[in-house]
């Protein structure tokens, strides 16, 4: 089908706005049967338990997380296996510039949404302990990536586990009183699918920014994998893009709505970049993150992070343009984390 057939729905404001408050109700009502039983005392361990991503022995848990996890065990009902396992090997055939895009693309992308960003905020782990998260976030990816996961059911296991840990992220944050309504509900519905597009559609654009041709069928397939784990971590259907011009469409009604200037957006993507530029040995690329994310969020997006502008930036742009395997320069290695180091081919 040529490009230009592609039809798909639009997401207006009066489309978007109940899922604004509107969090996992399944989940949530795990997280709730724990409190009941010891408050902070019983959700507190279960965090961490639940961000333990390697830990797969539940019988110390209570009945509800048991069987919540149990009961997520199948794909969803729009699971296609074919575009499922063509989106895994566009991955591995992209992983290190992937990689990258979800440092200085993705990451900041979802910290410009003032509103969802407060929820990181309020909980300081990203912005106190940030490598540690942005190791989390890898070891996540990196392992739903893993073909033999989904056979043996780990990955089931795994994504469920994510959205536990959100469900009570959700709930310390509303018992925090630190929680304004106005900004809507933690971890809410709109927040979650704007996430699920920061690790597909901007991922592709990344791509696109960078002139690295990408076909439809692996636009489409990258995009289906991310539905169908979407789909899995409690993300409504109706918020899934079902093509590259519903995500579009998706991402401009999100941007619209909820990217502006904030001290959360702001104070996270200062610690993000200082995570990344710790890694960089070079001091001739020490700048490199600011002016990467710069490109590929554009000056008025960057300018609402407070991101650096870079002194070399107008030359970085001519490189990346003109030789598509710079990246490459600031892409992860492979890794000293043993939790990361289990997963790289």
């Amino acid at each position: 089908m040529r490009k230009d057939t592609i039809t798909g729905r639009s997401f207006p404001a009066d489309f978007l706005e109940p899922y604004r408050h509107t969090g996992d109700p399944a989940a949530d009502a795990v997280i709730d049967a724990v409190a009941a039983q010891g408050g902070h005392g019983a959700v507190g361990p279960l965090m961490r338990f639940l961000t333990n991503y390697e830990d797969f022995t539940f019988e110390g848990q209570s009945d509800a997380v048991q069987e919540f996890i149990k009961s997520q065990n199948k794909f969803p009902d729009t699971f296609d296996a074919q575009a499922f396992d063509e989106g895994m090997a566009f991955f591995w055939r992209n992983y290190r510039l992937i990689s990258l895009l979800l440092g200085t693309y993705s990451l900041p992308y979802c910290y410009a949404g003032a509103n969802g960003a407060q929820v990181l905020w309020i909980s300081e782990r990203i912005r106190n302990n940030t490598y540690q998260r942005l190791e989390e976030t890898g070891a996540f990816v990196f392992g739903i990536m893993q073909e033999p996961d989904w056979h043996n059911g780990r990955n089931f296991q795994r994504i469920a586990k994510i959205r536990l840990l959100h469900a009570a992220i959700r709930w310390f944050t509303l018992h925090s009183g630190r929680w304004d309504a106005a900004w809507g509900y933690p971890i809410c519905q709109e927040d979650m699918a704007a996430t699920n597009l920061s690790f597909s559609y901007i991922a592709i654009k990344g791509f696109r920014k960078l002139k690295i041709s990408v076909s439809q069928k692996e636009e489409s397939s990258f995009l289906h994998f991310w539905n169908v784990v979407g789909e899995l971590l409690g993300v409504d259907p109706a918020l899934l893009p079902q093509n590259m011009l519903e995500a579009y469409r998706l991402e401009k009604g999100i941007s619209a709505r909820q990217f502006r200037s904030s001290e959360a957006g702001q104070g996270l993507t200062r610690a993000l970049l200082k995570a990344i530029e710790q890694q960089i040995t070079s001091p001739s690329l020490r700048n490199a993150p600011a002016a990467q994310m710069r490109f590929f969020l554009g000056d008025s997006t960057a300018d609402l992070l407070d991101i650096p502008k870079a002194e070399w930036e107008d030359r970085f742009v001519k490189v990346a343009l003109q030789a598509p395997f710079f990246p490459k320069l600031m892409s992860l290695q492979k890794p000293a984390s043993p939790v990361l180091e289990r997963y790289w081919r």
